[in-house]
């Protein structure tokens, strides 16, 4: 789940969001679904914090293009006030399905 939050030392609204870390091959790969974000690294570690900071340079491009509230709308983010915030997940959990087999 995502949120903002506002930091009254420097008045920049933050946000946080979450990350999803799996492996691929020798790579980890982190991924933020609220902002179809994704990075990796070589520790599940590093992915999360090239993740921090791709998200961190896509939000500061959006601000400067003007496009920023446009972005965090279409991600779920509502505004209110000087604070975005992300819609509320009443539930998560991970579901199974069968995948048919390809003749």
């Amino acid at each position: 789940m995502a949120r903002t939050v506002t930091s009254a030392k420097t008045r920049r609204q933050g946000i946080r969001f979450s990350a999803q870390v799996w492996k691929e091959g020798a790579a980890y790969v982190a991924y933020s679904p609220e902002l179809d974000i994704s990075s990796c690294g070589d520790s599940a570690g590093q992915a999360k914090s090239r993740l921090r900071e791709a998200a961190a340079l896509f939000l500061e491009e959006a601000a400067n293009r003007g496009t920023l509230a446009e972005i965090l709308a279409e991600a779920g983010f509502k505004k209110r006030g000087n604070t975005y915030r992300s819609h509320r997940i009443l539930v998560r959990e991970t579901l199974r399905l069968a995948v048919p087999v390809a003749s």
